[in-house]
């Protein structure tokens, strides 16, 4: 019995295909054939894509007739934030340096 293979939200959102189909997503459920439309690849390519997104709990896919509709799931990047709080840190430590060499030139060009 082979073990189905997850993806996490890291992995997913690594490929720039992955993340424009979640932007896509963030303006509200769309059919995998209109998702499809916005990509210069097949529509079996972005069925993978849209597989890899389903199992890192991304987007969730329904089936309506013979339609698949795919919704995101933005709670599921929570991890990803988390993560990356961490690192705002060293952003909002550079941007700090930053205002204070911007100010003092400033005064001293008074």
């Amino acid at each position: 019995m082979a073990l189905e293979q997850k993806h996490d939200v890291f992995q997913a959102i690594a490929d720039p295909s992955r993340r424009k189909m979640l932007r896509l997503l963030a303006d509200g459920e769309m059919p995998v054939t209109m998702i499809s439309k916005h990509f210069p690849v097949s529509r079996t390519a972005v069925s993978k894509h849209l597989r890899v997104l389903s199992e890192a709990n991304l987007v969730s896919v329904s089936k309506r007739g013979r339609e698949s509709r795919y919704k995101l799931h933005a709670d599921a990047l929570l991890e990803l934030k988390e993560w990356l709080s961490f690192y705002e840190q060293f952003w909002d430590n550079k941007m700090a340096m930053l205002k204070h060499v911007v100010e003092s030139d400033r005064d001293d060009n008074q």
